[in-house]
């Protein structure tokens, strides 16, 4: 089923990370810039010529021919059409950069803010799979951009900017995918039920039911099989692939229920590709 995103809340939020980010890198220094961050052969200036390319590429524009050849990390279609837009730029001064965001994301809150929610309840070519909407796309863009502002934090060694409604609309991507890494990338046993509690900014349970086909469900019977607690922020990175859950298992990720299976799950969250 299409998922259908509220317009104005997505909007907002979106052109509120946008501020967010043009005012955290505001007055880097080319060594900051420079900065290696999680994200494999990217610094803190490639996460937002990244940015830049993704809206650049909806606003229209052409992708860029370089050669992006013998990129390791570059594994799938997504990655080199990000990869030709992040190389395009990998010359310029932090400075041009971020003056390119700039521009770019204030054309796209131009053409978004003229959109209505029949606009974003059209169907639309997602990261997430073809049959969504544009409302999705659009949530997926701010998660995107949200995950870059902790990766640009991160490497930076800065406090992170994690204000609850955005993390919250971050965290609906992940918990979209729930059932996917139940079954799926932790391979957890059919049967199986599990509780997932975030602390922290977006504070909530999540039940997912593996009995026929794994899925989010409101209720189920009896203790969980397995649970896991964790803060919500933990969780976006590590459903993001930012960093393994080894350093955290038992201490930061509290483990309940079979515990060998919730390790299991815990070490297994990545789902982004």
């Amino acid at each position: 089923m299409a998922t259908i995103v509220n317009r104005d809340e997505i909007v907002r939020l979106l052109g509120e990370q946008f501020d967010t980010i043009a005012l955290l890198c505001d007055g880097f220094e080319e060594s900051d810039w420079a900065r290696p961050t999680c994200l494999p052969g990217w610094s803190v200036k490639d996460n937002v010529s990244h940015i830049v390319g993704t809206e650049s590429m909806l606003a229209g524009q052409p992708n860029p021919e370089v050669d992006i050849a013998g990129f390791e990390h570059v594994r799938n279609p997504i990655g080199q059409a990000n990869e030709l837009w992040v190389q395009s730029m990998r010359q310029l001064p932090g400075i041009e950069v971020l003056e390119r965001f700039r521009e770019v994301t204030s054309q796209r809150m131009d053409a978004l803010r003229v959109m209505t929610q029949s606009d974003f309840d059209e169907p639309s070519w997602t990261p997430a799979g073809p049959d969504e909407t544009y409302g999705r796309f659009m949530r997926i863009r701010h998660y995107d951009c949200f995950m870059h502002t902790l990766d640009i934090t991160e490497a930076l060694g800065l406090d992170n900017i994690v204000p609850p409604d955005h993390v919250s609309a971050s965290v609906a991507e992940p918990v979209a995918g729930l059932g996917y890494i139940v079954a799926k990338k932790a391979a957890l046993p059919k049967g199986a039920t599990v509780s997932i509690e975030l602390t922290g900014p977006s504070a909530a349970t999540y039940l997912v039911d593996n009995s026929d086909r794994a899925k989010v469900v409101d209720a189920i019977d009896g203790q969980p099989t397995v649970s896991i607690r964790l803060d919500s922020v933990l969780f976006l990175r590590l459903t993001g692939g930012r960093e393994s859950a080894n350093p955290y298992l038992g201490v930061e990720i509290e483990l309940g229920g079979d515990v060998e299976l919730a390790e299991q799950l815990a070490s297994n969250l990545t789902f982004t590709i």
